[in-house]
């Protein structure tokens, strides 16, 4: 089975278990799907779920952020990881539409990539969700699971979304980075994950590959419970020097 029809198999499979993937992140526009997704960096999307309501609400419009005081939008957005650091690109990203795209998300990669905290993928994920142009973002996620599957060599996501366009039809590139998504966090885990009985790794992922990943989790395992023996005899240390410096304190005070 050649790359192409292991992509057809593996889409036909992720058709079935996600018939219409939605956009994991709450928004309303191109503008909230941009913010959004710069804040998801190093953040679970459930996280910033819960705070992009209220920043939303403060700051609707690239207009009405860039006129947030960068310390209130950091209130808003201070439970996420790297918090300072996005607030501040949020800030300046809104004041960058207002000043140099009329108050608009420019729907072209080279204005989405010009803005504060933007980079290829995310200006990927706006242009594939936000303006329904064929756009593949490829994340750490994605890139892992293209290996896993045979599906790429690639030892950069440049690379991956390179080989991974060139085997999924143009026309399903938004669709099908949904699907992996989504399939990642349900049924193929970094971590811990017996490939041969995953529904796509199964079959897709070579037999050397999933050799390789099960060493690696015995060794991760093991590695595991060494950290938790030695967190256990440091405990039991620890309590049985304060116990001796109790009874050396007791006896004193009866002396």
């Amino acid at each position: 089975m050649n790359r192409a029809e292991k992509a057809a198999k593996i889409l036909g499979i992720l058709d079935e278990l996600y018939p219409s993937p939605p956009i994991p992140l709450t928004h309303e526009n191109p503008f909230t799907l941009l913010v959004a997704v710069l804040l998801s960096a190093q953040t679970t999307d459930a996280r910033v779920n819960e705070v992009t309501p209220a920043l939303f609400a403060d700051g609707p419009t690239p207009a009405a952020m860039a006129k947030l005081p960068e310390a209130r939008i950091l209130n808003h957005i201070k439970t996420l990881g790297l918090a300072p650091t996005k607030a501040k690109r949020v800030k300046a990203l809104a004041k960058q539409l207002v000043d140099e795209f009329g108050g608009e998300v420019p729907p072209h990669f080279e204005g989405l990539e010009s803005l504060p905290g933007v980079g290829h993928k995310t200006a990927s994920v706006v242009m594939a969700q936000a303006f329904g142009e064929p756009a593949f973002p490829i994340d750490t996620h994605i890139h892992r699971l293209a290996a896993r599957w045979g599906l790429s060599r690639g030892k950069t996501v440049e690379q991956t979304e390179a080989d991974l366009k060139k085997v999924f039809p143009r026309e399903r590139w938004a669709d099908a980075h949904l699907e992996i998504i989504y399939f990642g966090r349900e049924h193929c885990p970094a971590q811990y994950h017996e490939l041969a009985d995953c529904p796509i790794c199964g079959w897709a992922a070579s037999k050397k590959r999933v050799l390789e990943e099960r060493r690696a989790n015995d060794q991760a395992r093991k590695e595991a419970s060494e950290r938790l023996k030695a967190a256990a005899a440091r405990r039991k240390a620890q309590q049985g020097g304060a116990g001796a410096k109790k009874k050396a304190a007791k006896k004193k005070a009866s002396a």
